[in-house]
């Protein structure tokens, strides 16, 4: 499972630096970090939803995804939208 999982991510990685290299475009330093944040956020939200459901806690697992998958797709939604605006005002 955490093979493919990893798979998943790996690819969604390398797919995420194509469009960038593809679109010409660079990210500041911020956008970085806030991006690397929610994606490692994300990581762990995955991690223990997985985890909470094999105990067979699923008011935990979805807990989790609340607690931390929220933020960690906002955080994600953020870095792409300062992504964008900024390459549109260019």
């Amino acid at each position: 499972m955490w093979f493919t999982i990893g798979m998943i991510f790996g690819l969604l990685i390398s797919v995420i630096f194509w469009l960038l290299k593809r679109n010409n475009l660079n990210l500041n330093w911020f956008e970085w970090i806030i991006g690397l944040v929610g994606f490692g956020l994300l990581i762990f939200t995955v991690q223990n939803f997985m985890g909470s459901f094999a105990e067979l806690e699923p008011t935990a697992a979805y807990f989790f995804l609340l607690i931390t998958g929220l933020p960690s797709l906002i955080l994600l939604a953020i870095a792409w939208q300062l992504a964008i605006r900024r390459t549109k005002k260019a």
